[in-house]
């Protein structure tokens, strides 16, 4: 295409899990009918795990007392979401995009967002036959993001989470994205063990709106 695009940045606090799967859907139509442009919504989760159809049971928590565990429409198995954390939603239309890596240009996206934050990432290849590695890793090999995203009509649906200030012991309860020998890391624990002050929420949702945006719109010069 040789027009520019844009995405939009749609701020929200913390939304209930599932309210946020029927608002979705509602941006996914009004991105398909035309009535709304490209879109990114920045949130977060009240406590939830939620798995794709394809995951395990067993990669599931034996109690879910006090996790709730939700199935969801998206790719990806299980991950969690919760307070600390940065999830981005992309409402995007990939008819009139042409055809698109979309993971792929989100992974790398969401690695010059870190750099512009002060953190070396990178996106890892899949070994034929192994779990999926797709999302954002440090270069010791612990995971930073998660992405899980669902293509219906041409339109981009569900997205990223990004631990900031995450509680990362809940993931040693369940066995996040069929990967159990991976540790998860959060951007405190980064800035922690270089001694540097971690990036606030506000910091982290403008640097990932502004990489985004601007790939958006590179990719479709």
């Amino acid at each position: 295409m040789s027009d520019s695009r844009e995405l939009l940045r749609v701020d929200l606090a913390e939304v209930e899990y599932q309210a946020a799967v029927t608002e979705m859907a509602a941006w996914a139509a009004e991105r398909k009918a035309g009535t709304a442009p490209d879109r990114l919504f920045l949130l977060s989760h009240p406590p939830v795990i939620t798995y794709g159809r394809k995951t395990p049971p067993t990669d599931l928590p034996s109690d879910l007392s006090e996790i709730p565990a939700v199935g969801v429409d998206r790719g990806g198995n299980a991950t969690f979401h919760g307070p600390g954390q940065l999830v981005g939603y992309l409402v995007m239309d990939l008819r009139t995009w042409g055809p698109v890596d979309v993971v792929r240009w989100l992974e790398n996206g969401l690695i010059e967002a870190m750099s512009a934050l002060g953190f070396a990432t990178e996106r890892r290849d899949t070994p034929p036959g192994s779990p999926s590695l797709v999302g954002v890793w440090t270069p010791d090999g612990r995971k930073l993001v998660s992405i899980g995203m669902r293509i219906r009509g041409g339109i981009t649906t569900h997205g990223f989470a990004l631990n900031v200030d995450t509680d990362l012991a809940v993931f040693d309860r369940f066995v996040a994205c069929s990967l159990d020998d991976v540790a998860m890391t959060s951007l405190r624990q980064l800035a922690g063990e270089r001694g540097v002050r971690p990036p606030t929420d506000a910091e982290v949702r403008d640097a990932v709106s502004a990489a985004l945006g601007a790939r958006l719109g590179a990719s479709a010069s």
